[in-house]
């Protein structure tokens, strides 16, 4: 996700300093972007000048420094409270007061994790889809104290990138998850229960649904890991047992089978 927003940003014209202290994960981020990049150009919808233009204009930092000029600060790390709170205790300190300040979060409390800022008034929900130099909408999430003018900073800011910004409330899942992630959830249901294979699962809700893509291989797409740390934080939000996460896939979490990322989800991939 966030190599997809920063090859996005870069495209639409804006400087972005990319930070990953994680081993390696700069260096995937690079593969990552030039890969998308290339796919662009060869679908012309980008000229070969304006794709390393725009790769130019990214500069990768393993370290969280050189920010205070930044007027947008995108966090898009894992899907864990801990791990948020960790990092903007120190981006808290290297951004400057009056930069725009956003979580790129699928299901957390955004107005939760405003409150690790220290600004929660300049802090808003900015969640992008993957592939984010793909998909058109971000959900510009309105946690409960972000001030108007943040808000209405960050709905121009996305449709500055080319995105289509929707303004929703910080209510669990929002808008898009709180509808999409039961309907995912109950795929695997439906495949623990023996109801079908998976291959007819998905057959069935692409070809009697018109879905582009069947439920089981886009929970491969967006990450087994992902899907139930969204699923399990809609259950313990709402309480109500329709969101209660499918043993299926946490005991395929446990077994390491996260889908693409791994090779080996709900479906192999070589």
């Amino acid at each position: 996700m966030g190599s997809g927003i920063a090859q996005t940003c870069a495209v639409a014209g804006h400087d972005v300093v990319l930070c990953d202290v994680a081993p390696g994960a700069l260096e995937r981020a690079e593969r990552a972007i030039a890969s998308s990049l290339g796919r662009l150009v060869k679908k012309e919808v980008l000229s070969q000048a304006e794709a390393d233009e725009a790769r130019g204009r990214i500069a990768m930092r393993d370290r969280l420094e050189g920010l205070e000029e930044a007027g947008v600060v995108i966090e898009a790390v894992y899907e864990s409270l801990e791990v948020k709170r960790e990092v903007w205790g120190q981006l808290a300190a290297a951004t400057s007061e009056g930069a725009l300040l956003a979580t790129n979060t699928s299901s957390l409390s955004v107005t939760e994790v405003a409150g690790y800022s220290g600004r929660p008034e300049r802090f808003c929900g900015l969640h992008f889809f993957n592939p984010v130099p793909v998909m058109a909408l971000v959900e510009v999430v309105r946690g409960l104290r972000s001030s108007d003018e943040t808000v209405e900073q960050a709905r121009a800011f996305a449709e500055g990138i080319g995105k289509t910004p929707i303004v929703c409330e910080d209510k669990p899942g929002f808008i898009v998850n709180r509808l999409l992630i039961p309907y995912l959830n109950d795929a695997v249901h439906a495949l623990s229960e023996g109801v079908a294979s998976a291959e007819d699962i998905d057959r069935a809700m692409k070809l009697g649904a018109n879905m582009p893509i069947g439920p089981l291989a886009l929970s491969d797409l967006v990450g087994l890991d992902v899907g139930l740390a969204a699923t399990e934080a809609l259950f313990v939000e709402f309480g109500d047992p329709k969101f209660r996460p499918a043993p299926l896939m946490r005991q395929m979490v446990r077994a390491g089978k996260l889908g693409r990322k791994s090779g080996e989800g709900f479906f192999r991939y070589d």
